[in-house]
């Protein structure tokens, strides 16, 4: 490791970066821009091919190109030809499946960026949303705005509500974990484990004293996953915190690079730890809140979906970040497809299925050598 002198703060970047790359992959060449851009060009065009086929598919067949029409009438400046297509098809497609798809496809993406930050920020690949009290805060808080039905905010009380969840939950595991100022990864992780079992507790409570069998049944099923209820009207407001969490983060990017390599090297690049730390807690919270309240608590994107990315792209975050964000879309809109489709016309709950997938994927990635996690 290079010894920073007294120009530590102008060449903490650099120097966090070169570290983050060191780390990945020590005594190899670590330049993997031309993997990385070949990856997101594949998942860009994976994720059109969802989408379409999404839009596609369910009881009633719609052909692709009939679909890319209806979008095209929707969205484009020109007028664009809908002859021929029935109109209860242009209800499906724009009214029904596509808010569906996109908000499944946001929502992934909000999870897995949440998850890399996270297993950057604690230094320990098991580090997720679910792991670090989040996702269990923030069904508490949501759990408590269904079952009593208060809604000071609007229709804005059920995401609000999430997001107090998710700082206390995330505040929590930090006061836990902290220790004369401190905060050891390690103990981040145990004391997050602790927490989100106690806040599972908590949301398990109030459903099981909850009075409304209806309500118990909906807080159920909502627990477990779903994109059912999305409007375009729901996707716009998790889209924009996306893309501005995740530009918060990549602009951290670099800092998050030298947290992997230990607090004591990251000090002596002018990084603040723990300071840092808490910061970004406070952007991990708002992107958690946002998936949380819009489609239940959904496992093994935040874990998995890192993973993968980082055999691709390294440990980079600069580059981990928004691969891991199209990776996420992707996996998510298709697990709602599967979620669909599989018993038809019955649902599964998303979340069941990203378990289904996600947990056999864990077991391949934890399998490889411990350098590629």
């Amino acid at each position: 490791m290079t010894t920073v002198e007294t120009g530590a703060d102008e060449r903490t970047s650099t120097d966090a970066t070169s570290a983050g790359r060191r780390a990945d992959e020590p005594g190899r060449p670590s330049p993997r821009g031309t993997r990385t851009a070949v990856a997101a060009a594949v998942l860009v065009g994976a994720l059109v091919m969802v989408l379409t086929i999404a839009a596609m598919a369910g009881s009633t067949a719609i052909a692709p190109g009939d679909v890319w029409r209806i979008i095209g009438a929707h969205t484009l400046p020109w007028d664009v030809s809908t002859e021929g297509i029935a109109t209860s098809h242009d209800s499906i497609v724009w009214g029904i499946r596509l808010p569906r798809a996109v908000l499944a496809a946001v929502v992934g993406a909000t999870l897995a960026v949440v998850g890399a930050a996270l297993q950057g920020i604690v230094r320990n690949p098991l580090a997720d949303p679910a792991v670090l009290g989040g996702s269990s805060g923030a069904a508490v808080g949501a759990i408590i705005v269904l079952i009593a039905g208060v809604t000071p905010f609007g229709t804005w009380s059920l995401m609000v509500a999430a997001f107090v969840g998710s700082t206390l939950g995330y505040a929590l595991t930090l006061t836990l974990a902290s220790r004369t100022g401190m905060l050891s990864p390690v103990r981040l992780i145990l004391a997050g484990v602790a927490v989100s079992y106690l806040l599972s507790a908590v949301a398990n409570l109030l459903v099981a004293t909850a009075d409304n069998p209806n309500e118990v049944r909906s807080v159920v099923f909502w627990q477990l996953g779903s994109t059912a209820s999305a409007q375009w009207r729901t996707v716009v407001a998790p889209a924009v915190l996306l893309v501005a969490g995740t530009a918060v983060l990549l602009l951290r990017a670099r800092v998050l690079n030298a947290l992997l390599v230990g607090d004591e090297t990251a000090a002596s690049l002018g990084v603040r730890p723990d300071r840092v730390r808490r910061q970004l807690i406070v952007v991990v919270a708002l992107l958690t809140a946002a998936a949380v309240a819009l489609c239940g608590t959904i496992a093994f994107v935040g874990l998995v979906v890192p993973h993968a990315v980082r055999l691709v792209t390294g440990s980079d975050h600069t580059r981990v970040l928004p691969l891991s964000a199209l990776c996420g879309a992707v996996f998510l809109a298709a697990a709602d497809i599967a979620a669909r489709l599989v018993l038809e016309p019955q649902e599964l709950p998303i979340g069941v299925v990203t378990a289904l997938i996600g947990a056999p994927v864990f077991c391949v990635l934890v399998r490889r050598p411990l350098r590629d996690l």
